[in-house]
């Protein structure tokens, strides 16, 4: 215990903490946009998929709950590093230098409280279903949850749309950059990985936003609709 508690203080333990969390948050991410999208193969396709979520029974409370505790960490030990690394810098860096770290650490704060505040929005909002708990009640023919439904109601509304589209631009951000310093901290990122990884990441970033921003979008131009209330 002793010897993971000291991995964990050091700068290296947190990065590779950082680095770990970033890995199942990114593949979950990715699989939660696939998941998501869909919602274009139709409202059949989407309530399936839901319903075999649900299927999973406590199961998949475990995996919410881990998928909580991954995300917990990974911000706790982000700010962890960054202070830690901030007390470690010389004095000698120039003005600019410090200027320039200030400026990052402001963005990385508000970035984290709005993906903060963003979690916590869309587990009440399509998870826990208290923003309208009438979606509760939504079924379609065949009695399964019109999670079709829900969706294109719940972005209906244009602040809820932005918010959503806001927090997923920031979310992908951080992935563009992060996905790089992971690959770094476990080895993977070799000299001759540097540059195709450098050019991927922020298209597999960019990739998973549009995935993600598709959906409210086509809510709020008319090409999802209710179909069932």
């Amino acid at each position: 215990m002793k010897a993971l508690i000291s991995f964990y203080q050091s700068s290296i333990g947190k990065k590779w903490i950082v680095a770990l969390t970033g890995v199942v948050l990114v593949l979950f991410v990715t699989g939660h946009m696939l998941g998501n999208l869909q919602v274009f193969l139709g409202a059949e396709a989407i309530n399936i998929y839901a319903e075999k979520l649900q299927n999973l029974g406590e199961l998949l409370w475990v995996v919410r709950a881990v998928l909580l505790a991954t995300i917990l960490l990974h911000i706790t030990t982000t700010v962890l590093l960054a202070i830690q690394s901030a007390k470690a810098r010389p004095q000698k860096y120039a003005v600019t230098r410090r200027v320039q770290a200030t400026i990052a650490a402001r963005t990385m704060l508000l970035s984290g409280l709005v993906l903060i505040s963003f979690i916590i929005f869309h587990i009440l909002h399509f998870t826990a279903q208290t923003v309208d708990p009438q979606w509760r009640q939504w079924h379609d023919a065949a009695g399964r949850h019109d999670v079709h439904d829900m969706i294109v109601a719940g972005f209906q509304s244009p602040l809820v749309a932005g918010f959503y589209i806001l927090a997923v631009f920031l979310l992908c951000l951080h992935m563009s950059h992060g996905i790089q310093s992971f690959l770094q901290t476990l080895g993977v990122r070799t000299r001759a990985l540097a540059a195709p990884v450098a050019k991927l990441s922020p298209l597999f970033a960019w990739a998973v936003f549009l995935g993600y921003a598709s959906i409210p979008l086509a809510v709020q131009f008319g090409f999802l609709k209710l179909l069932h209330h």
